[in-house]
């Protein structure tokens, strides 16, 4: 635990300074921006509920859960549960995190109850549709005129789960063909706070050989896809439209088709993650949901 942060912090400490020390701490811990903010926003709600001379010692179990009923049934604001969740997340993290560090000997969030929240079920692509969608792609490739985008793209994304913003960034020096048997693709990102998601993800030959032709067809110079994120979805609505489907092909919908093919290949749960990019606490929900979807497939 860093004790800087905590230094000037006791548990005559009111919210507002406290917090603020907890948003160095997070950032000094390489949390995401995005993270932070949806923290420190809920943490806020907190201090605006609390009195405002109300001390951190001060601060009860039954304050948190008042808190936490008026926020669902008197605030007049709609929660979804998956917010809710995240609130009470966020409130027992900022007040373990003072436990820890000495501010407070006793932890006020610690018996306050957790709601676990799991979204739906992503919707996925079945194997005869993955072909029908690469049928349409390929079509696209070699008809008359040809348009090797369709192929290019919606293979990379079955092929390696890549997020959207991931694949908008992707250069073409990302790509390593020196090695023809064993093609990769560098998944980077340019701020350092995310390098931790960065990683190797294996290409398959027949990609491989559609970028060489997708690469002779247009000048790429620093984006894989010079395209608007607009513009590339409409490519794979395209695809969805022309191979009948009722599914609207999406980012999110070939990369949790592509988790899925991988877990029903038997490969190693871990090397499942890394090639997602997500932190172990993320996998926990995503494995449960590839364990359902790969159970309701079969069923």
């Amino acid at each position: 635990m860093d004790s800087q942060t905590t230094a000037h912090i006791t548990k005559n400490t009111t919210l507002i300074p406290a917090i603020n020390g907890w948003q160095y701490y997070l950032t000094d811990q390489g949390r995401s921006v995005h993270t932070i903010k949806a923290f420190l926003g809920d943490l806020n709600l907190l201090t605006s509920y609390l009195p405002p001379d109300k001390t951190l010692g001060n601060i009860s179990t039954s304050d948190i859960n008042n808190f936490l009923d008026w926020m669902l049934n008197e605030r007049g604001v709609p929660c979804s549960p998956k917010t809710f969740a995240r609130r009470i997340t966020s409130i027992k993290s900022f007040f373990r995190w003072l436990s820890d560090s000495g501010v407070l000997m006793i932890n006020p969030a610690e018996k306050v109850v957790q709601k676990s929240v799991i979204s739906p079920l992503p919707t996925v692509l079945t194997n005869e549709e993955i072909e029908q969608i690469l049928e349409v792609a390929n079509n696209h490739r070699t008809g008359e005129s040809p348009d090797t985008r369709y192929y290019t793209l919606v293979l990379l994304l079955l092929s390696t789960g890549i997020k959207k913003g991931e694949c908008l960034n992707i250069s073409p020096n990302h790509i390593q063909v020196e090695n023809l048997e064993n093609p990769i693709l560098f998944v980077r990102y340019k701020s350092p706070q995310y390098r931790y998601k960065e990683r190797k993800i294996d290409l398959p030959q027949e990609w491989i050989e559609a970028y060489e032709e997708y690469q002779k067809a247009y000048n790429l110079t620093d984006r894989l896809f010079p395209w608007s994120q607009r513009r590339l979805e409409y490519l794979l609505e395209d695809l969805s439209r022309e191979a009948g489907l009722e599914k609207h092909l999406s980012f999110d919908m070939c990369r949790w088709t592509c988790a899925l093919q991988d877990w029903n290949s038997g490969m190693d749960p871990n090397k499942i993650r890394q090639k997602l990019g997500i932190s172990k606490v993320q996998w926990r929900e995503v494995r449960m949901k590839l364990h359902r979807l790969s159970s309701s497939i079969e069923e």
